[in-house]
């Protein structure tokens, strides 16, 4: 109990790291969708080019380590390309937000796939054009099924993030470290983000069900 008084001091600079936890997660989704639908379209297109590069980057992204990718994006590639400094932030949004799209694109697709083929053979009949049928009729029928593992996808976003704490980004993680370090007291300031992350993924997995329920009562 001693140790929690003496990082009380902390407590609320820890707590500030929540932001930099939600952007990265929620930036990362948005690219991680826009990309899921590209290499969805891509995978499931005539054209076999496009299929086997989509599936190429789903296989590397979805067998390797994130961790490994995020200090590739932050060591590796500049001292390859001997670019200097790469702002932390923006190389994590980057590299989960890549990450993401590999997931992603497998979530999107097999929405699409649960569409009924009676709507691809009607869109066809009524002369519609392949990507307005695609933009139109078939992805909004498919992300209103997929939501809940869209919403999976974020939550585990969320929790990965921490990881973002090894390239210097001061998100909730990072910062527990530093106040840690500080007052040699490990504890008290990892307890503190150990229930921070679970309180915020309990909000987002009530968040998540209320959504689910909502859109089944609107079938």
């Amino acid at each position: 109990m001693n140790g929690f008084v003496t990082i009380a001091p902390s407590i609320p600079y820890i707590l500030n790291g929540v932001w930099a936890t939600l952007g990265i997660a929620l930036v990362a989704s948005i690219i991680g969708f826009v990309g899921g639908v590209l290499l969805s379209l891509c995978k499931i297109g005539h054209i076999k080019v496009l299929a086997w590069v989509a599936q190429a980057y789903t296989s590397i992204f979805r067998g390797t380590p994130l961790i490994l990718q995020l200090m590739i994006a932050y060591f590796g590639i500049p001292q390859l390309f001997n670019m200097g400094d790469v702002n932390p932030f923006t190389c994590a949004v980057i590299t989960f937000g890549l990450n993401s799209a590999a997931y992603m694109s497998e979530i999107i697709r097999s929405g699409i796939n649960a569409v009924d083929i009676g709507q691809f053979e009607a869109s066809e009949a009524l002369g519609i054009t392949y990507w307005a049928m695609m933009k139109d009729i078939i992805l909004p029928q498919a992300i209103k099924n997929i939501l809940p593992a869209m919403m999976n996808e974020f939550i585990t976003l969320t929790k990965e993030s921490a990881i973002v704490s090894t390239i210097s980004v001061t998100d909730m993680m990072r910062r527990a470290e530093i106040v840690a370090a500080h007052y040699y007291l490990y504890f008290p300031p990892l307890l503190i983000s150990f229930f921070v992350y679970y309180f915020i993924v309990m909000v987002l997995t009530f968040l998540g069900q209320r959504l689910e329920r909502r859109m089944s009562r609107s079938d």
